[in-house]
């Protein structure tokens, strides 16, 4: 594992995080019961699919660390309360937000179906949005919170002004979930809209009769 760069595993971060919102959908679809038109009913695939998240969640974030912290010196831990509750908040947030993807996809289909739409419509929606929110918490959250990991204080708080970057940053984002959300507006839009009829052909007139 320390043959990867950095770089390397924040690409591979970007691919399972970015891939995580359509699998998760298409993989609650699959695990739902189905009507007779065809259509996903209740909430049971959606739990299904929290929970297969959770069993990839044990063998990942359980069985693999567990193992490789039993077979590797330079894998221990120094076990402090302090750095198990905050771990333990991380998962909770990581959890709490893959279940509200889950149930954002859900949600979105239902509107979309109540208002007689297209049932992509809001669903295309959550992952830009979710990812356009996250930095810009991350970022704030950065800024006003320090703790200090050598002396295990955690309630450090004040403001540090990153610089004019953040404030670009955050012109940017904004700009880019408008366009984002502008530019599928307008294609739903044009899919309403009826054909316009073909131009009618010109007519002549008959040509007075010669005398």
């Amino acid at each position: 594992m320390n043959s990867i760069p950095w770089w390397g595993y924040v690409i591979l971060a970007g691919l399972a995080w970015g891939t995580y919102v359509p699998i998760i959908f298409f993989g609650g679809q699959m695990l739902s019961p189905l009507n007779a038109q065809g259509n996903a009913i209740g909430v049971g695939g959606r739990l299904a699919s929290i929970l297969s998240v959770g069993v990839a969640y044990m063998v990942m974030a359980v069985v693999i660390p567990v193992a490789l912290m039993a077979t590797r010196d330079d894998a221990q831990a120094s076990w402090r309360t302090v750095g198990l509750v905050f771990s333990g908040l991380a998962g909770v947030a990581g959890a709490v937000g893959a279940i509200c993807v889950i149930f954002a996809s859900k949600a979105a289909v239902d509107q979309a179906i109540i208002e007689g739409v297209d049932r992509a419509t809001y669903r295309m929606y959550i992952a830009p949005l979710i990812f356009c929110l996250a930095p810009l918490i991350n970022t704030v959250l950065s800024s006003v919170w320090h703790p200090n990991a050598k002396t295990g204080e955690w309630s450090n708080f004040h403001f540090e002004m990153p610089g004019l970057k953040l404030w670009a940053g955050i012109i940017l984002v904004a700009a880019g979930t408008f366009l984002v959300l502008m530019s599928k507006e307008e294609a739903e839009a044009s899919k309403g809209k009826p054909a316009s009829p073909p131009p009618a052909a010109p007519t002549e007139s008959p040509s007075p009769a010669q005398p």
